[in-house]
């Protein structure tokens, strides 16, 4: 999935602002010429995102920043491996080290995760897909770093595509109705709907959607429901999977498997900056 400049460029002044407001007091104890050398290390096994955002800090910072990749977004790194060299006035590499790191932790920790959840379903038909359960304003970031781990995106917001929940089929009343108002206000757009019982399923059906959530389904209850399907409409089954589980879901021959833990059950990865001189 690839991120707009411009996103970039406005996340990362925005965690800027927050991080270094008016100044970095603490740096002017650094004499303005000095010159540094750094390196960044990881301290432990992952899967590394986040170069974009790490070199839009030090643009924004200082453009005499210069950064020497080791890495790729997507590579699997080990433990004490060198991710990165830096050079350039030691202010700025002071300045900008700890927003750098935050977003490389960050979505690295993503991409490593995602990655977990691809090598569990591997061998089977079924994609994972992440959700909307992102960190503020980390959506585009996150969603980048899912699919460098190797899993797939579902919607980027709830402006690109259709989904019918629980709360909207009570609100519209029920849903064939429901369905029916989605492709009157926006027509050619997909629409998804999220059903709790083979029953809701039938009528999903009925209705005439483009993709099924499986909300919550047994494993048993998915078998059938990819039986009654029988490959005419895409199932996506969600709720309570994990990484322990998965593969379980997987094996039912359910088409999606989507999962909250992509992005918000993440632990940053261990990351460092070292100065050389």
């Amino acid at each position: 999935m690839p991120v707009l400049q411009s996103t970039i460029e406005e996340t990362v002044h925005i965690a800027l602002r927050e991080d270094v407001g008016e100044g970095d007091i603490t740096a002017e104890l650094i004499p303005a010429d000095a010159v540094s050398l750094a390196n960044v290390i990881s301290r432990e096994a992952c899967v590394f995102c986040g170069m974009d955002w790490f070199e839009e800090v030090f643009r924004q910072i200082d453009d005499e920043v210069f950064i020497e990749w080791h890495v790729q977004d997507g590579d699997s790194i080990d433990a004490d491996e060198t991710i990165c060299s830096l050079s350039g006035p030691a202010r700025s590499l002071l300045t900008g080290e700890r927003t750098a790191l935050n977003f490389v932790q960050t979505l690295s920790a993503t991409a490593t995760i995602a990655s977990r959840y691809a090598a569990a379903v591997a061998g089977t038909n079924s994609v994972v897909l992440d959700t909307r359960k992102t960190i503020p304003g980390l959506r585009a970031a996150q969603k980048y770093a899912v699919s460098c781990g190797g899993c797939q995106n579902h919607r980027m917001g709830l402006f690109d595509a259709i989904l019918i929940k629980e709360n909207h089929i009570l609100a519209a009343g029920d849903i064939q109705t429901a369905v029916d108002e989605a492709r009157f206000h926006n027509p050619g757009f997909p629409v998804e709907i999220e059903v709790e019982s083979i029953s809701q399923l039938e009528a999903a059906f009925n209705a005439g959607v483009d993709r099924v959530l499986l909300d919550n389904f047994t494993t048993d209850q998915i078998r059938e429901a990819v039986k009654l399907s029988n490959g005419k409409i895409p199932l996506e089954a969600s709720g309570g999977i994990t990484l322990d589980n998965i593969r379980q879901y997987a094996e039912t021959g359910v088409d999606f498997i989507s999962t909250g833990s992509l992005t918000k059950d993440i632990i940053a990865i261990d990351l460092s900056m070292r100065f050389s001189m």
